[in-house]
């Protein structure tokens, strides 16, 4: 089963198993271009979202940083738009998607529910991922977590 993991944001990490096993990780940045209306985000992010899927060669289940609290309102929009992208994607495809708390994706990956981001990136090393993000590791922690409770 191929599993991707995804950590929503303006820099998206995303974390993805294939079905040999492997586990791929990185992060795509979604900021605004120049001269860009305000949809081309959502419009960039689901084409990237079509390309992982057919390097992948599908992609049987998504799992999502579910955020309750943000730092600004703009910080809220962005995520909303990114989470109506990604699930509108996963439904067109027939792909089935969860979202999971933040503090159960912390508190899996480093025994604390309010761990702070060098916590995660820390953990994520210390299973042998190169990360270099927050947001990788962020992704590849609810992998892991997906992986390990989900039967993925």
């Amino acid at each position: 089963m191929t599993v991707l993991a995804i950590d929503l944001g303006t820099t998206t990490g995303w974390a993805l198993r294939s079905r040999d096993h492997q586990i791929a990780h990185g992060f795509v940045s979604l900021r605004p271009q120049r001269f860009e209306g305000g949809g081309m985000r959502y419009l960039r992010f689901k084409r990237w979202l079509s390309e992982i899927k057919v390097a992948a060669n599908d992609i049987h289940a998504v799992y999502f940083e579910e955020v309750r609290r943000h730092a600004g309102v703009d910080a809220a929009h962005v995520y909303g738009g990114l989470m109506a992208t990604l699930t509108a994607w996963c439904e067109h495809h027939n792909i089935p998607y969860q979202g999971v708390p933040v503090g159960t994706i912390k508190k899996h990956a480093t025994g604390k529910g309010n761990a702070g981001k060098e916590d995660v990136i820390v953990a994520m090393r210390a299973k042998g991922h190169p990360v270099t993000d927050d947001n990788e590791a962020d992704a590849l922690a609810l992998l892991h977590w997906a992986i390990e409770t989900q039967e993925a």
